[in-house]
């Protein structure tokens, strides 16, 4: 595979990453009043922000050019997350959640995409990043429900 094909699936999964952190910066100025709540907040959006800058200097790394905002995912997180801020504290949750069941689902997806050397990164030091957050926002939606 060529460098630029992983490039662009690389910046396709960093523009995911870097709506999770825009998302996660919503949901905490909603839910910063339950310090449980917000300190697993917390936990997660570091953990996408770390996986942000791996992923830019991947990008660096391979010759390209790191995106540097979400693009139409992070746009349409924005709604998602505006309207759960509207409905409180349990729809908020659900919809962190939803971004984080769509970035496991990328994570498996482009991995086939990729070459053995970024493939093997990603497995290592990303997806399973991105499953502990999904079952962190899985655990703290079945308890707030």
């Amino acid at each position: 595979m060529n460098s630029d094909k992983n490039v662009e699936t690389l910046n396709r999964i960093l523009r995911g990453e870097i709506s999770a952190v825009e998302t996660y910066d919503q949901a905490l100025t909603k839910l910063n009043d339950d310090a449980a709540i917000a300190s697993q907040l917390t936990d997660c959006r570091s953990s996408h922000e770390e996986r942000v800058e791996l992923l830019r200097r991947e990008v660096t790394r391979l010759g390209g050019k790191p995106s540097d905002g979400s693009g139409p995912w992070g746009t349409f997180a924005k709604l998602v997350e505006g309207g759960a801020k509207a409905f409180g504290k349990a729809a908020a949750i659900a919809a962190l959640e939803e971004g984080e069941d769509h970035g496991l689902k990328q994570y498996r997806d482009d991995l086939a995409k990729l070459d053995g050397n970024t493939r093997s990164t990603l497995e290592t030091q990303l997806l399973a990043k991105q499953q502990q957050t999904h079952r962190a926002m899985s655990t703290l939606k079945k308890t707030i429900h």
